[in-house]
């Protein structure tokens, strides 16, 4: 997903007013647990905004693990 400014001011608002659920531009929401979790979610966003304003896209990795039972 790509942030936008907009998420980015949503994130900055909730923070600032205590709330914990945010919603963003393209329609989802997120409660988060804490004021911390929100200022994490602020610098990742912020850090990715930066990131395509100097012509860089960020990227995400996933790790995905694969649980089954060898013979």
């Amino acid at each position: 997903m790509a942030w936008t400014q907009t998420d980015l001011d949503s994130l900055r608002a909730a923070a600032a007013s205590g709330i914990r659920k945010v919603s963003f531009a393209d329609g989802r929401s997120t409660e988060y647990q804490n004021a911390d979790m929100i200022l994490a979610a602020i610098k990742v966003v912020e850090a990715d905004l930066a990131g395509v304003a100097n012509g860089r896209q960020s990227r995400r990795r996933a790790t995905i693990l694969r649980v089954g039972c060898r013979r």
